[in-house]
């Protein structure tokens, strides 16, 4: 009966720690679905463009290469690694927490005894205390039984710690994806502006030898010729610009690659395809696809498991401990021979005066918990609010695109009709004929801009849904 006493006691004890630690369930961050979208932009269908690969999203085989050399050397997505080794090996060692500790201490002591210390003792003896030497090998183990959680949540805590990490590698990876598309699309829209403006200075340059002509025939004068030539100029002013447009975009794409600034292959705008389908899915996908709001969601985790780790400071810890060794006097001969020593020991370590501190610190916890469950909240929120702007912004732009084609298609029929009427009729305002000609170079440059707002809004959308890490 009294053999089964300890083990009963200690069964009670493992049945009473159970209740201490809490299980993790995932909060519901989400507001009502038919809000986070924004009304009418809602869906319920569950396909998403999150879920299509980069290199299918992407099927620029340059805009590829770029954006493989991108994941392969990136400062900041190397950075985000290092987060993971280090988040690794913090779970390694939560892992060891488990298992029992072991040292041993090898010793030599060369000591000389106290007289006074030996006649306490022995008042009548009369030896003088002489100096001696000790030879000892010492070992150390210590098991902490895990009888409240508190090492399963702290394993808990540093695996969720890990996953933290790798989220925020795939959100960093996401982000790289976009910004490296979304400069090469603006890289393909200053080619095209150089272009439209070279073919129109290369227009406005043959036009004016048409004016010089009509100018010695008496159809125009020479302030129309001044025109002219100033219409010319300020088409070769905007050159400049739009070259360091380019050189800029460049060195920002060389940036994001780890490279140093240099020219970079790449295609066409006209030669990029759009999705012309981009199915949202449903708002609660965002929890799986997201990876910021995956790495919220485990930062939340990991402040919940420390909550654990606190409350299970309030109890005992419970330790089985070792120590043993072999030690002489004096010599080493014999060292292994009748030397050895040790002792086990069971104990518990009580919080008592020092509860008020681990009060706080339970305090602190659940205050740190709390703020963890905002920021995840906030997250999904923001989450939110980039698909709807995403959303917006390519309904906006495909818009404004069909109404920027038909004021070109306009401005080129002003443009053709003015400069024709010029060689059949003497009356022709010449400023008509500037001023069309004005107007269709900034509307076409507006349309490569339109175009490039198209593009770049897919982009956002995709990355606002969580895509770019699959």
């Amino acid at each position: 009966m009294r053999r089964l006493l300890p083990t009963g006691l200690l069964a009670l004890i493992v049945l009473a720690g159970c209740g201490i630690t809490k299980k993790y369930e995932r909060p519901n961050p989400l507001p009502t679905q038919g809000y986070l979208y924004r009304g009418a932009q809602t869906t319920g269908d569950t396909n998403a463009i999150a879920a299509i690969p980069w290199a299918a999203f992407f099927p620029d085989p340059q805009l590829q290469s770029l954006i493989r050399r991108g994941l392969d050397s990136n400062l900041n997505l190397r950075i985000a690694l290092t987060r993971i080794e280090s988040a690794q090996a913090a779970l390694e060692q939560s892992r060891a927490a488990f298992l029992p500790t072991l040292s041993i201490t090898p010793e030599v002591r060369r000591a000389r005894g106290s007289l006074a210390q030996i006649r306490a003792s022995n008042p009548n003896i009369s030896l003088q205390p002489s100096d001696y030497t000790l030879y000892s090998l010492l070992g150390n183990a210590s098991w902490e039984i895990d009888v409240w959680g508190r090492l399963r949540s702290s394993r808990r805590a540093a695996l969720a710690a890990l996953l933290q990490s790798d989220a925020y590698r795939l959100a960093v990876q996401t982000q790289l994806i976009s910004d490296i598309a979304n400069n090469y699309f603006a890289l393909l829209a200053y080619d095209r502006q150089l272009l439209v403006t070279q073919n129109t200075i290369e227009n406005r340059r043959n036009f004016l030898k048409t004016v010089r002509a009509l100018q010695e025939a008496a159809v125009l004068t020479g302030a129309d010729i001044a025109q002219s030539e100033a219409n010319l100029y300020a088409a070769e002013a905007t050159l400049p610009q739009i070259k360091q447009n380019i050189r800029e975009t460049e060195n920002a794409l060389c940036i994001l690659l780890a490279l140093p600034p240099d020219t970079l292959y790449r295609s066409t705008l006209s030669q990029q395809i759009t999705h012309d389908a981009l199915p949202t899915g449903i708002p609660a996908q965002l929890l799986a696809y997201r990876p910021d709001v995956l790495q919220a969601e485990y930062a939340l985790r990991s402040a919940f498991e420390l909550t654990n780790v606190a409350r299970t400071n309030f109890y005992p810890q419970l330790v089985l401990s070792a120590n043993g060794g072999f030690a002489t006097a004096n010599t080493l001969s014999g060292f292994f021979s009748n030397t050895l020593y040790g002792a086990l020991i069971a104990g518990a370590t009580a919080p008592i005066l020092n509860r008020g501190i681990y009060r706080q610190q339970y305090r602190a916890a659940q205050a740190q918990q709390q703020e963890a469950f905002l920021r995840f909240k906030n997250v999904v929120l923001v989450a939110g609010q980039e698909v709807s702007n995403a959303l917006f912004s390519r309904q906006m732009a495909d818009e404004k695109a069909a109404a920027r084609n038909r004021q070109i298609t306009a401005l080129l029929r002003a443009v053709d009709y003015t400069r024709k009427l010029i060689d059949y009729s003497p009356n022709v305002n010449y400023n008509d004929v500037l001023l069309a000609e004005q107007n269709l170079l900034t509307a076409q440059l507006a349309g490569v801009s339109d175009t490039l707002q198209n593009l770049q809004s897919r982009v956002n959308l995709y990355r606002a849904l969580g895509g770019g890490w699959q």
